[in-house]
């Protein structure tokens, strides 16, 4: 079963559509206090879609499915502990980004430690950011070059070119609303997904659920104490801890969320945005692996 015409124009639609969305939410920008802030006026549940869009990848929706095939539910151990690392940065990073009206991350280095810091760290950010966001480039660009029939640099090309269409015209504005766009594009197809095999099962959802339940599928809380403690990956200890940390790294100091979190009108706004996003990941992960 190939592409359709019909599909080919669906997808190009998308792209293009995408890329005039981003640039129309952008608004003009006048400074570049509005480029990386929004103007300082954007919503926080937008802000809280675009920050789970940012960290769910092509690679996320893939191979956190596969993971629930392979063993159960305990992933979502680590999701409680993304949930906490939010709100600690909420209560602790935040009011500190805040009182210094910064507009980046690594500002606020700047003010404690000098200039020196703050340019080591931004060229951190920028090569673990590019080595880990090619990675889902490419990942998206698999897909994109199988539907269009053309070779890897031309699907990246593609992709890229749409991504810096409207983040050039569109600033911070235009990216948070394109983020909040396609979560709700990309969580939709996932319930799509749950109906059609469902609807395909000849048991349906309860046949789906008894089988489940017998294979142990729905087990959750893996407190994992006693021999092999330290070799399982899935403990409620280890993940989470490891959820926790991971989550006061990403959303305390990684620019990718932290400039989404700046765009809010005030500081309650940015830890509604944040801590939102913590909640809704839980349901997220909870939606793939199911």
């Amino acid at each position: 079963m190939g592409f359709s015409t019909i599909d080919y124009i669906i997808v190009l639609v998308y792209l293009v559509g995408v890329a005039l969305f981003g640039y129309l939410r952008g608004g003009k920008q006048k400074s570049a206090q509005d480029y990386f802030l929004g103007q300082d006026r954007i919503a926080w549940w937008v802000v809280c879609f675009s920050i789970v869009a940012a960290e769910t990848s092509t690679l996320t929706f893939i191979s956190i499915p596969g993971l629930a095939y392979l063993t159960d539910l305990g992933f979502l151990q680590v999701t409680i502990g993304y949930l906490l690392g939010r709100i600690v940065v909420s209560l602790l990073f935040l009011p500190a980004y805040y009182r210094g009206e910064l507009s980046t991350a690594y500002a606020f280095l700047e003010s404690r430690f000098g200039t020196k810091t703050r340019g080591l760290a931004s060229i951190v950010f920028l090569f673990t950011r590019i080595a880990a966001d090619g990675v889902r480039l490419f990942a998206t660009a698999i897909p994109l070059k199988f539907v269009l029939g053309v070779d890897y640099p031309v699907a990246i090309l593609v992709l890229a070119l749409v991504s810096l269409a409207y983040t050039y015209a569109g600033g911070v504005r235009g990216v948070i609303w394109v983020d909040a766009v396609q979560m709700v594009i990309y969580l939709g197809g996932a319930l799509a997904a749950v109906i059609y095999l469902v609807a395909s099962h000849s048991g349906g959802w309860e046949g789906i659920t008894q089988a489940a339940a017998s294979a142990g599928k729905f087990q959750i809380i893996h407190l994992g104490f006693g021999e092999g403690f330290w070799d399982k990956p899935y403990t409620l200890v280890a993940g989470v801890l490891g959820g926790a940390f991971l989550s006061m790294a990403s959303h305390g100091t990684d620019q990718l969320v932290v400039q989404r979190v700046l765009t809010t009108k005030s500081l309650r706004e940015s830890q509604k945005a944040l801590i939102g996003s913590g909640v809704i990941i839980i349901f997220q992960f909870a939606l793939f692996l199911v």
